[in-house]
């Protein structure tokens, strides 16, 4: 089972202290942020990560190495040296794909390097669901936070719907997909072209294959400088 981290953007919001430092190096509760996921994947079994990259993105490659401290092995999609910046969402994993799935079938843990959830459990027992179902991707849902009062999708079944006002929740950013979302859903994304996720995930919602359910859990959107201070302010 492998996985992708989402790390590759500049963090506007998160300016100043993204000018010199890679958003998923921010500390949280005295650990970068993107540590917390790497020790998540590995208790969950997961051995292969793959970290997209861009802005800063030597800082990254120099403070994870190949994972091996992490029980890991580590590679890197690097975005910033092939394509001169960040490929965006979709663009970022159709780039990475080589490095996930061997085809249409294999399954990968989808994770974006910007959010906090240390009590999420990858576990192999959800991927052996995912795999026996017909499902493209499956996304885990949380509560609306403050920032996002409209949510992203509804929850219907164990479905992903479009979704009506007052009724959506909001993708936490992890998720299992398919190779096949890449291949089939993605196919006219050419390599190297900057494109969102989100019509994507409409366009396999639209197909009915997109599960969902709903994690409760400790999760946190580090969007801002302030959210990071109230998050490193709030005891573990």
């Amino acid at each position: 089972m492998k996985a992708i981290i989402l790390a590759a953007g500049r963090g506007e919001r998160m300016r100043p202290l993204t000018d010199t430092t890679p958003k998923p190096l921010l500390a949280v509760h005295g650990k970068p942020l993107i540590e917390w996921h790497l020790e998540a994947l590995a208790r969950g079994g997961v051995r292969e990560v793959v970290v997209n990259t861009a802005w800063l993105e030597q800082r990254i490659v120099d403070a994870l190495g190949d994972g091996a401290r992490f029980g890991l092995s580590i590679v890197y999609s690097r975005e910033g040296r092939d394509h001169g910046g960040a490929l965006e969402t979709a663009g970022g994993l159709k780039k990475a794909l080589p490095l996930l799935s061997e085809g249409a079938d294999g399954a990968f843990w989808y994770l974006a390097g910007d959010v906090y959830a240390p009590g999420f459990r990858f576990e192999a027992a959800g991927v052996a669901r995912f795999l026996r179902s017909d499902e493209i991707a499956h996304l885990w849902m949380v509560p609306n936070p403050p920032q996002h009062p409209g949510g992203d999708f509804g929850i219907s079944a164990g479905r992903a719907t479009a979704g009506a006002d007052g009724a959506r929740c909001t993708w936490s950013g992890i998720g299992l997909f398919r190779g096949a979302f890449v291949t089939e859903l993605m196919a006219r994304l050419t390599v190297g072209e900057p494109a969102r996720l989100r019509p994507y995930l409409d366009a396999a919602i639209a197909q009915g294959r997109l599960g969902a359910e709903l994690y409760e859990g400790l999760w946190t959107d580090v969007g801002t400088p302030e959210r990071l201070r109230e998050l490193n302010a709030t005891p573990i």
